[in-house]
């Protein structure tokens, strides 16, 4: 699976693995925020600190709901001794190093890092949904899935407010364009991609993914703001942020559950270019 840093060592055989697995991962989170809550502070950098322990509090709230969770379906809370595996790393290990030593930090950065932990949580639980042998372990995981991707939105609201927060007067912000001839973009761009390596079917398949995506976003007039020159994960990330807001600008259940499928595939997408094979292409 190229959009995890690996794939999961096994299957989740029952509900309870499950809420086991997602107190681990929950409790790393606070642990890890809490800690570079603490080294801000140490670099007198309260803001940043305040900022790390309000997520490390978010994050507490999440762990709290899958105790519950495990409580109301199983009768007890999650039980870390039951794990025959560990969940693949959420946190970047080049990202935890630059939270903990970097004096250049921004609450942008701080949210952007937030944000992408977020997103390969996402893509952990739609890879359990996706493996499941039961039918309660593959719709909790699809439920876990799409509390991830309400997170990731959450943080993507928040960093947009850091951005025009910390944007110097006057500076220029990129003409809105159509989302789908956004996607036809980066199907180019993913095209040329696959074509340094001939062998990088994901990359053509991604691309025809976009074209099949353009299709379906045109008839809703959305929109979506990207620098003209971008390379394709930026793009990408740009079409991500379009299609979580238009979940959020859409009342309707019909018009709500087609921008979040958009938005899920929209992630994956992402997160694939981002951390998978295609990020050494991008790099050439």
């Amino acid at each position: 699976m190229p959009h995890l840093r690996s794939e999961p060592a096994g299957v989740v055989g029952s509900l309870n693995e499950l809420f086991a697995l997602a107190h681990a991962m929950e409790s790393e989170a606070v642990a890890r925020y809490s800690d570079y809550a603490t080294a801000m502070r140490a670099q007198k950098q309260d803001d940043l600190a305040d900022l790390f322990e309000r997520i490390a509090q978010e994050e507490r709230g999440h762990l709290a709901s899958v105790d519950a969770w495990s409580e109301q379906r199983s009768g007890r809370k999650p039980d870390p001794e039951i794990l025959r595996w560990r969940a693949p790393p959420t946190f970047d290990e080049d990202d935890a190093a630059e939270m903990a030593g970097s004096h250049l930090l921004t609450p942008y950065r701080v949210l952007t890092v937030a944000t992408r932990n977020e997103e390969r949580a996402f893509t952990f639980w739609s890879y359990v949904a996706a493996h499941a042998q039961s039918d309660e372990v593959r719709q909790a995981a699809e439920t876990m899935a799409q509390e991830e991707l309400g997170h990731v939105a959450a943080f993507r609201r928040e960093r947009r407010k850091a951005f025009h927060a910390g944007r110097r007067p006057g500076g220029a912000t990129p003409s809105p364009q159509s989302a789908a001839d956004l996607e036809l973009k980066l199907a180019c761009l993913l095209d040329v991609m696959a074509a340094a390596d001939p062998d990088s079917g994901a990359l053509r398949e991604m691309a025809a993914t976009s074209r099949a995506m353009a299709n379906q976003v045109r008839t809703h007039q959305l929109q979506a703001i990207c620098p003209p020159d971008a390379a394709a994960d930026v793009v990408a990330e740009a079409l991500a942020e379009a299609y979580l807001q238009g979940a959020d600008a859409r009342p309707g259940r019909d018009d709500y559950d087609h921008m979040q499928n958009l938005a899920q595939a929209a992630v994956r997408r992402l997160s694939t270019l981002r951390d998978g094979p295609a990020a050494a292409i991008r790099g050439r």
